[in-house]
């Protein structure tokens, strides 16, 4: 390196000269001692000034190479204190996170937590929905109760009257049961045919005991008028005029005893015909008060007010409800999911409920079911041949 840049240094300040001296003449003498002088004298500054320019180059370099050094041990320093501060930044950049973030946690888990409270408090608060469907199933299980309990006593009173038992028209005989049926219809059901006739007094129920309408009507009769409307319609499908009671000696003789044993079964078919009806009449009857919401609910569906209403008509109404009541669709738009649930947890047992009733319904239907089967089947049987009475000595 050291000597490029002495040759370049010389070819400098010889290319210096060169370039500003003075032009050779042709009568010159080619040899001249002041000229040679003059030579050696240039070359002597020349390499004078080479050695000056190359010892201040060299000291250019050292002190280059010192300084260098010089700066190694001060950026090294320098990077040194700068990393580490960088560093002491980024720990306090860390930290600053950190707390940041821990009241952010803390500050979101509270939000988090009042949120899960208020859901809670919103699951597990009653709906009034589920209010009313708790009032009106506690009235639903008490008008059954009532219901079977009115399904008895008509029981107990047409059973006495088929069997003709003492203190009954029919136990006076036949003639004294079609005379009190027809003393019953003319006291509350006399027609005008009846009346023009001379018979009775035109009703404002006439001929309401031989209507099917009011045996079943809307669910609920009302009054007692239209319960005993429906138990004489009944009557008069079933069992309108009683057979004479078999008494005294029609009792005591083998032909009798032989016509008591089928008035037996013919009073059992009867009572168990009755007891359906009498069921139908029970579930129809006027026999519980109505709440605020079920007299609503009848308000809503164009039915006259009622106080008391009857199971059937208890049972309807808290059907209709949920099927077409604008109130609770509303109520369950806005319920949350925990009273969903519930909601749903009660029109299943609601569901379960009316199984039950209509398995009890069953229950009658196979045995009248079973009942014409044995009827037909005894109507049919015929002896093959004609069996002589044994004689027992």
């Amino acid at each position: 390196m050291r000597g490029n840049l002495l040759r370049t240094t010389a070819f400098v300040v010889v290319g210096g000269i060169l370039f500003h001296a003075t032009p050779a003449l042709a009568d010159w003498p080619t040899f001249d001692a002041i000229t040679h002088f003059l030579i050696t004298q240039m070359e002597n500054a020349v390499t004078n000034a080479v050695t000056k320019v190359e010892d201040a180059v060299t000291n250019i370099g050292d002190k280059i190479t010192n300084q260098v050094l010089n700066l190694d041990i001060d950026i090294g320093d320098l990077l040194t204190k700068g990393f580490t501060q960088q560093s002491n930044y980024q720990k306090a950049q860390v930290g600053a996170h950190m707390q940041i973030t821990d009241a952010s946690n803390a500050a979101m888990a509270r939000v988090n937590r009042d949120t899960r409270n208020a859901q809670i408090v919103s699951e597990h608060t009653v709906s009034p929905q589920h209010c009313l469907a708790v009032s009106n199933g506690q009235a639903n299980v008490a008008a059954s109760v009532a219901a079977v309990q009115v399904a008895q006593t008509i029981g107990s009173i047409t059973d006495n009257r088929g069997e003709a038992i003492v203190g009954q028209p029919a136990f006076y005989g036949q003639a004294q049961a079609v005379q009190a049926i027809n003393s019953l219809h003319m006291s509350r059901y006399c027609s005008q045919t009846e009346e023009d006739a001379g018979l009775c007094t035109r009703t404002a129920l006439a001929n309401a005991d031989q209507h099917g309408w009011n045996l079943f009507g809307n669910g609920n009769y009302g009054n007692q008028d239209g319960v005993n409307a429906a138990n004489d319609y009944a009557t008069n499908l079933l069992q309108p005029i009683v057979p004479a009671a078999l008494r005294a000696d029609q009792l005591a003789s083998v032909t009798g005893q032989d016509a008591f044993a089928r008035r037996r079964s013919y009073n059992a078919r009867m009572s168990l015909g009755r007891s359906l009806l009498n069921y139908v009449i029970g579930i129809q009857a006027p026999v519980v008060p109505l709440t605020a919401t079920q007299k609503q609910q009848l308000t809503n569906e164009g039915l006259p007010q009622t106080n008391q209403g009857s199971w059937l008509q208890a049972l309807t109404l808290e059907v209709d409800r949920r099927f077409s009541d604008l109130g609770w669709a509303v109520a369950l738009q806005a319920m949350p999911p925990a009273t969903v649930q519930r909601e749903i947890a009660t029109e299943l047992a609601l569901s379960n409920y009316l199984a039950l009733q209509n398995y009890r319904v069953g229950l009658w239907q196979a045995a009248l079911t079973a009942t014409q089967v044995a009827q037909t089947e005894e109507i049919n049987f015929r002896n093959a041949v004609p069996m002589p009475t044994p004689t027992i000595n």
